[in-house]
């Protein structure tokens, strides 16, 4: 049986949120700059020890997380994220990368929400151009704020589509508030050409899954495992073609699985739902793109051919024009088609 190198394997990221990219050596670098002393959970050369199962749990992941996002303060420190995000993204073999920002958080200290989305995006183009990653981004409205934000967010978002905001999505803990609740926003981001993405299955049960269908229209679900626990709902978005983006690392690290192989990826494949695994938040979760891939074939047994697979579903759910598809899928098949030069032991 041919194993070959994942890191190589051409690959699309579409889930993987802004701070949460950042490099730890980059993290130091920046408290250090601005006098931020940081928590030993950050600082430690690990992954922090996370489970967000409760709130106390969730709590403290969140903390952690606004910690490391209020070291960002200046455009070159965002610039500085971006790029090192793409290098890493480009090391692991993707070929393009969507990755999410709320720009609320962080137009505090980058003169206001638009001045923050235009760094953001100028960021996106900078790294694009340097390393040739094709990137766009999915603006995500906060779950724990008011529905009339994200009404102005998704507004902004669309303003913003001839820019590189491809996608609209919805995050923070799923067991808060209702999607209903959020409708609105995401009529206005689809009305406006983008794809709705939002966060549900993974915190909370296939019900999430389901409001995430029925209220949001979602096109793609970030997370959306907990969809296993239910074969009705798993035919439906086998048959919809939603895709999960499902981000083996963080679902342990949070808590939600205990073992790498409880992740039901198998389940899913099974039933014949589309996935793109994604890094999510390795800042604090510790593993990139291509170990994702390394999970699905060491722990759930995932063939070449299946590895391929699954990254022709992230590269067929991307927002990328058809020539680049096109390309990025011929060169998949180039990828199986070579021997492998891993000798299986």
């Amino acid at each position: 049986m041919a194993v070959r190198d994942v890191r190589t394997l051409p690959k699309a990221h579409l889930h993987l949120h802004f701070t949460g990219s950042m490099r730890p050596s980059t993290l130091l670098e920046l408290a250090d700059k601005y006098g931020v002393h940081l928590p030993e959970a950050l600082s430690g050369g690990e992954p922090p020890k996370l489970r967000a199962t409760d709130e106390r749990g969730w709590f403290r992941f969140q903390r952690l997380y606004d910690m490391a996002r209020s070291c960002l303060r200046e455009p070159e420190d965002i610039q500085r994220l971006v790029r090192e995000a793409a290098e890493e993204d480009v090391r692991d073999g993707a070929r393009w990368l969507e990755i999410q920002v709320d720009p609320t958080s962080y137009a505090p200290r980058l003169g206001g929400l638009i001045p923050a989305l235009e760094i953001i995006l100028d960021a996106l183009e900078s790294a694009a151009r340097e390393t040739g990653l094709g990137m766009r981004l999915v603006v995500a409205a906060n779950r724990m704020k008011h529905p009339l934000d994200a009404r102005t967010l998704a507004r902004l978002a669309v303003r913003f589509r001839d820019r590189g905001v491809v996608g609209f999505g919805l995050s923070n803990d799923e067991r808060r508030g209702f999607a209903r609740d959020f409708d609105r926003a995401f009529a206005i981001a689809r009305e406006g050409g983008l794809l709705a993405a939002p966060h549900g299955g993974e915190l909370s049960g296939p019900s999430s899954v389901r409001d995430c269908l029925d209220d949001l229209h979602a096109s793609r679900l970030g997370h959306g495992v907990r969809a296993a626990e239910d074969p009705v709902l798993l035919a439906r978005l086998a048959e919809r073609g939603v895709t999960c983006e499902v981000c083996p690392a963080s679902n342990v690290a949070l808590g939600v699985y205990d073992k790498p192989a409880e992740v039901p990826l198998r389940t899913l494949w099974d039933a014949g739902v589309p996935m793109a695994l994604g890094a999510d938040d390795p800042l604090l979760f510790g593993a990139r793109l291509a170990a994702q891939y390394g999970i699905a074939r060491d722990t759930h047994g995932f063939t070449d051919p299946e590895l391929a697979e699954l990254a022709r579903q992230s590269v067929r759910a991307a927002s990328m024009p058809a020539e680049v598809r096109d390309e990025v899928l011929a060169d998949i098949d180039a990828w199986l088609a070579e021997p492998s030069p891993w000798p299986v032991s």
